[in-house]
């Protein structure tokens, strides 16, 4: 008789609750996945029209490239002494095809976060090496300093449940060494006044947004490993947590921008959004709901100054605010474990009776993760620019890199001179 015809008290109630976490953890994959189109819509929505097709098929590399090489050497980097060695060429022990197919969507994530913050300017071939490079090494190899179970940050008491600053600040640091490398976009700094390139369809955009918010229930409720766990851990509790702060985060940038600017900012709340989320990835297994708002809320006002202080007193051009959303807000949603974190009803945290340990472990994770992005970025992008070169010349920049990269547009119904101006 099937397990199917087989009534539920004679069932073995553990088997059925693995099988109920691994299809968890893959639905959740799967929600990781459609990210992708997200930050596709978000990267391509908030920058010029001209570049749209370039946006489109960086995102679509990352995920092609980012499979089959954590798959290939990351997965076994990451995750060091597994069965499979250093390269993952064997058969899949129990689960682990749902964990690789996961973790690898968290790769993706990774690489992605690079591309918006040097949208239409960079060349395609050396972005193709560089997200190699971050799926296959840079990610994996800071991934299992914590995520392993036995790495160096694991035993020190660091906490990144879900990957604020594993996958969020790691993304984002790299993003900010390529944005100061690869320089400004043309027109973007003229006589000492920092002038606006605005995106080209800011619905897309939105759209991008709420998909990436749908998607993160995912990132961060499969982060959970199962559907089940007690009150404080469980999935839902998680994506309930997520859910909060990433409306503060929202509603946070929509109202300092409203009062800053005198008018609510579309853009600058969505990134708010996005902040929150990142704001709470950390901490989403170790966060009560008021304290998640309170990170998300704050994490939405971090996102504004920062875009602000990035673009205007550093002079770095990152087109659509990912070292902010990504790297500072990825470091803030680490550190506030430190400051109000739980561990189930014990508070952890500087301010509610936790002590300063906990935050002190926090920094130090904060600050590995930021110095691993930046001095390994550097590294890479340094060869490349000495060698096949970072940037496209002037003429391919004016012109657009959909005509100049891929011989083709996005918006093949307008008169090509709209997308050469």
């Amino acid at each position: 008789m099937s397990m199917l015809n087989i009534p539920l008290f004679f069932q073995d109630t553990a088997a059925v609750e693995g099988d109920m976490g691994m299809l968890w953890m893959l639905l959740s994959g799967i929600l990781v996945f459609f990210m992708q189109a997200g930050f596709t819509l978000v990267e391509s929505g908030m920058t010029r029209a001209k570049n749209a097709v370039n946006i489109a098929m960086k995102n679509f590399l990352d995920i092609c490239v980012g499979s089959i090489t954590f798959w290939l050497v990351g997965y076994s980097l990451m995750y060091g002494d597994t069965s499979n060695g250093w390269f993952f060429w064997g058969g899949f022990m129990q689960g682990e095809g749902a964990d690789l197919f996961f973790q690898t969507m968290f790769a993706a994530t990774a690489a992605t976060i690079v591309s918006g913050a040097i949208a239409g300017r960079t060349k395609y071939t050396t972005y193709i090496i560089f997200s190699l490079l971050m799926t296959a090494v840079i990610y994996p190899i800071s991934g299992g300093w914590q995520w392993q179970g036995d790495g160096w940050l694991t035993k020190l008491g660091f906490i990144d449940f879900a990957g604020s600053s594993i996958v969020h600040s790691v993304g984002g640091w790299a993003a900010l060494v390529a944005a100061f490398m690869v320089g400004p976009r043309i027109g973007k700094y003229v006589d000492g006044k920092v002038l606006p390139i605005p995106g080209h369809n800011q619905i897309l955009a939105t759209l991008g947004v709420f998909i990436l918010w749908l998607g993160w229930f995912g990132f961060n409720g499969g982060s959970q490993l199962a559907w089940g766990g007690d009150d404080a851990t469980g999935a839902s509790t998680v994506v309930l947590i997520t859910n909060l702060a990433a409306a503060a985060g929202g509603l946070g940038a929509l109202i300092t921008t409203w009062i800053w600017y005198g008018k609510p900012n579309l853009a600058q709340s969505l990134n708010g959004a996005l902040a929150g989320l990142v704001s709470i990835t950390a901490g989403c297994g170790n966060m009560t709901a008021t304290g998640a708002l309170l990170a998300g809320l704050i994490g939405g006002v971090i996102v504004v100054f920062s875009i602000e202080f990035i673009e205007k007193k550093l002079k770095i051009d990152d087109a659509i605010g990912a070292v902010s959303v990504h790297g500072v807000c990825g470091a803030w949603g680490t550190l506030v474990i430190g400051l109000w974190g739980v561990d189930g009803d014990t508070g952890i945290g500087l301010f509610n009776g936790g002590g300063a340990a906990q935050l002190g472990s926090q920094a130090i994770g904060v600050l590995a993760y930021a110095v691993w992005a930046i001095v390994l970025s550097a590294i890479v992008l340094g060869i490349l620019k000495a060698t096949l070169g970072l940037r496209v010349t002037e003429e391919e920049e004016i012109k657009g890199l959909d005509i100049s990269e891929h011989g083709s547009i996005a918006y093949p119904g307008k008169r090509q001179r709209e997308f050469e101006e």
